[in-house]
């Protein structure tokens, strides 16, 4: 299905923008530091989330990982949110970073509600 193609891509880049910015907090001192290992567990756990949900067991072993992933993306999204709300990275440096955020979680929400309504998965 396209939809599994382009989450896996989409969690992908993510991942690799959150370890890029985590890069740059790493530098900032000890706040900065503990909110980036925060953030880079649950940025790039989407992804990681998601590969093993296409390798899933069975439709419960794949909504349950969809469900993980979907978790670990609004994780991040407080993560983010938090980084701005306390000036510690300014909103314009991660605001595609926060859309994205949340369109995951968005889309995420609809493959595990689909997946749990229907019954449907990745063929399995």
């Amino acid at each position: 299905m396209n939809y599994e193609i382009d989450i896996k891509k989409r969690s992908f880049a993510f991942a690799v923008r959150i370890v890029r910015l985590c890069r740059v907090l790493e530098q900032q001192g000890n706040v900065s530091r503990t909110l980036a290992n925060q953030l880079l567990r649950s940025g790039t756990s989407i992804g990681a989330n998601i590969e093993e949900a296409q390798a899933g067991q069975s439709k419960a072993d794949f909504t349950a990982k969809m469900s993980i992933a979907r978790k670990e993306a609004r994780e991040t999204l407080y993560w983010l949110r938090l980084l701005t709300a306390t000036d510690t990275v300014e909103d314009t440096k991660i605001s595609e970073l926060l859309k994205e955020s949340d369109e995951l979680v968005r889309i995420l929400t609809s493959i595990v509600k689909t997946a749990q309504t229907r019954g449907t998965s990745n063929g399995k």
